[in-house]
């Protein structure tokens, strides 16, 4: 009798943490400050340094390790979506990445503008990617569903994105004392809570 309720205890300890993750109540973001600190002012023409540049690397051994995507089945599909369009076939594309696939931009230069309201990003003259500050809801991209916070914490532009599987982006923007360099910090972190952290500097571009 006793082995069998000492059995029973060491049961219930290993199922103890399967059974507290199931119940676990799903992440809620915390909503930033939709008010700009006073003289931080993100505006500008940016140059990525070449020492951020060698870190692309990084940043695509991180997506591969966190974004639970197959990224030889999406350059596959790509590549067919790509021969589909040459023979005039139409395709609806949707989203064959994960969350940072989607959601994630990067370049060598950057364009921010900084309005009252919203920050503006354009990565090497691309589509303009809008933050409203104080924002919380939804987003989607294609097949993409995820969950955006984004505004002010002390000096500090921060960008979170939630994806359905637990996925997580945050991006984040300040500006070095001088004002003369931006700081990007990207972190990315997996469904299994693994986390990766990028951080790339820019130099402002004087005209």
């Amino acid at each position: 009798m006793r082995q069998i309720i000492i059995l029973l205890v060491m049961r219930f300890w290993l199922l103890l943490p399967f059974v507290l993750y199931g119940c676990a109540s799903p992440e809620i973001l915390i909503p930033k400050s939709g008010i700009a600190p006073i003289g931080v002012d993100l505006s500008g023409q940016w140059k990525i340094y070449p020492r951020s540049i060698l870190k692309q690397h990084n940043i695509d051994e991180a997506i591969d390790r966190t974004d639970g995507v197959d990224n030889k089945r999406i350059m596959r599909e790509l590549l067919k979506q790509q021969r589909d369009s040459q023979r005039g076939i139409l395709r609806n594309s949707g989203s064959s990445g994960g969350l940072v696939h989607v959601f994630l931009k990067t370049g060598k230069s950057l364009k921010i503008t900084q309005t009252p309201y919203a920050l503006f990003v354009s990565f090497d003259r691309a589509v303009v990617l809008e933050y409203r500050f104080g924002e919380n809801r939804p987003i989607n991209i294609g097949e993409a569903d995820a969950h955006r916070v984004s505004g002010w914490q002390g000096d500090t532009y921060i960008i979170e994105t939630l994806g359905e599987k637990r996925m997580k982006l945050t991006d984040s923007y300040s500006l070095t004392d001088d004002d003369n360099r931006l700081i990007r910090r990207i972190t990315l972190r997996s469904k299994n809570m693994e986390e990766f952290t990028i951080i790339q500097e820019f130099h402002r571009q004087r005209n």
